[in-house]
């Protein structure tokens, strides 16, 4: 299945607006430094976000049970390996709960999204 540069990118806007303040904010403890936990949090969205959207597209049908998954546990996972080693005063467990709770954030706000304005993700 194709999907257009546009949506991706539309879907990755929406992705860092869900995704960075929640991680930002359970993670402020961590990290006193504001604009670096800023960053980080949106280089975590970076890391992953490209590899659900075309990567896991290929193998999967989008939209099926393998395919949320799948996806949805590589964003989980590989966001949280790099909470924990970005912000080791958060300790794996803290890690983990954050980035599944940045990454359920961002996966409802794409389905509200997407209901509300149709085709926007491509």
């Amino acid at each position: 299945m194709f999907f257009p540069a546009s949506g991706w990118f539309a879907a990755f806007v929406l992705t860092l607006a869900v995704e960075v303040p929640i991680a930002a904010y359970l993670l402020r403890r961590a990290e006193p430094d504001r604009v670096r936990l800023v960053l980080l949090a949106a280089f975590a969205s970076l890391a992953t976000h490209p590899v659900v959207w075309y990567v896991w597209t290929q193998p999967f049908l989008v939209g099926t049970p393998e395919y949320l998954v799948v996806a949805e546990a590589w964003a989980v996972g590989i966001e949280a390996l790099f909470y924990w080693a970005a912000f080791r005063r958060a300790g794996p467990a803290r890690a983990f709960g954050v980035s599944l709770l940045a990454n359920a954030g961002s996966f409802v706000a794409g389905i509200v999204v997407g209901a509300i304005w149709p085709g926007v993700f491509g």
